[in-house]
Order: structure tokens, then C-alpha cells, then sequence
């Protein structure tokens, strides 16, 4: 699984930056697993952000946010009403966020971070990949995640080699990723993002396992829950 922690509300509020209806989607896989995603954290993200004047116009807690059939299915009833939205705040790992930006084609701004366990997760269906790098900043990006769709891992642009919108590692199958980026963006009206002073610092010691989940079943299935348990 994927572990995700929340974000706190003022950074969730900033990246709002003036947007006043929002929708509010949540995962009922790994991200409620983590008490980030489910139905009672959504409630209580959406009550922060009234509180800080957004006005939330609904929400919905999808099975898995990874798997974008599902994610059409979802929202298909909630059509009309996302099409009244500024934006969709996404509860959920990065690979959930990445989906949901792919599936919905709207601002999309990521409610979490998703913690580093180390080692390999499983694969899944779809292109989206998360390192989590326990800093996401898929909000700048449109959903877009630079450390898994740009060869070189790059999160400050493009590198010099990438030539008429394709890789220059894989210019046969790959398109530069900050060149989809930048299109996405500027289809939303949202190239300005990339402007933002301080976005796109990035704190790697944040891709390190945080202490805390090591004693836990989160990072080896033989180990108690409790603090201090032993193997």
C-alpha cells in the first residue's frame, strides 16, 4: 500500500489562491487505510476549508482513485455539478492525484503527501507512478508528476536535449513531460504557476521512510502496531 499523510489546511487553502467552489474527492483504498481519504476525513477537510471561507459543493470517496475507470464512473452523476467548480481538491496518494487531473481535466490540487516506506510498491494498471517523495506539489504541475513522467527526473523545467515537445532520452515514445505539463497548464489558464517563487524546491530528505512508520505494520507485516513492539 501506499501511505499518504494530510497536508496542513493552510497549504491546501494556498494553493486555492482565490478559488472559492471547490469539489472535494477522497480514496477508499490505501489513502482511507492511512486515515487520510475515507468519508469521515473528507468531512472534516471540507468543515477546514468552509471555515477558511471555501465553499465546498460536494464530495465523493471513490474505491480506488488509481484506476481511472472507476474515477469516470464516479464523477459521470456529479457531471453537471464539477462543471460549477474552480477546482477539485484530491485526498489521496499521488497516484490517485495524477488520475483524477488525467480523468477530470480541471485544476486539480493534491490534499497529501505520500511517505516513503522504501524498497518497491506493486505495479498497477496505468502510466501515473508515485516516488513518494513526501512533498507533493502536483498543484503546479496539473497532475502532472515530473519525478516519474520526465526521464531525468527534472522538476524545474525542461532539460536542454528536449527538442520539438519529445524526450531526449526516449524520443520515440516519450513526450518531454514538462512540455505536457505546460500545454496542460495552459489550457487550464494556469501557466502562471510556473512563475511561483519557491514551488519547485525540493526537500529531498523528505524521500527518506519517516522514523515514526518503522515500528509499524505500515513497514513490515511482522512488527506490532504498538511503539516498541517487537518482531
Amino acid at each position: 500500500m501506499l501511505v499518504t499523510e494530510r497536508k496542513p489546511v493552510d497549504e491546501i487553502v494556498g494553493f486555492l489562491d482565490g478559488e472559492k467552489r471547490v469539489f472535494l474527492l477522497g480514496c477508499d483504498g490505501c489513502a482511507a487505510a492511512s486515515g487520510t481519504g475515507g468519508e469521515p476525513e473528507l468531512a472534516a477537510l471540507e468543515a477546514e476549508l468552509a471555515a477558511a471561507g471555501v465553499e465546498v459543493v460536494g464530495r465523493k470517496v471513490v474505491d480506488f482513485l488509481c484506476q481511472k475507470a472507476l474515477i469516470r464512473a464516479a464523477v459521470r452523476p456529479l457531471a453537471e455539478r464539477l462543471r460549477s467548480v474552480d477546482s477539485v481538491v484530491v485526498s489521496t496518494c499521488g497516484i490517485g492525484i495524477q488520475a483524477a487531473a488525467t480523468v477530470l481535466d480541471v485544476a486539480v490540487h493534491p490534499a497529501c503527501n505520500t511517505l516513503s516506506l522504501g524498497g518497491i510498491r506493486g505495479e498497477w494498471q496505468g502510466e501515473e507512478r508515485c516516488l513518494e517523495c513526501g512533498q507533493c506539489f502536483l498543484d503546479a504541475t496539473a497532475g502532472i508528476c515530473p519525478l516519474t513522467a520526465c526521464a531525468k527526473q527534472l522538476v524545474n523545467g525542461p532539460c536542454g536535449g528536449a527538442k520539438d515537445g519529445s524526450c531526449e532520452v526516449e524520443p520515440e515514445v516519450r513526450r518531454c513531460a514538462w512540455d505536457v505539463i505546460y500545454e496542460r497548464l495552459e489550457r487550464q489558464g494556469r501557466v502562471d504557476l510556473l512563475r511561483r517563487e519557491g514551488v519547485f524546491q525540493k526537500d529531498y530528505a523528505k524521500m527518506r521512510p519517516p522514523t515514526e512508520l518503522r515500528g509499524t505494520r505500515r513497514w513490515a507485516i511482522d512488527l506490532r502496531e504498538e511503539k516498541g513492539g517487537e518482531e
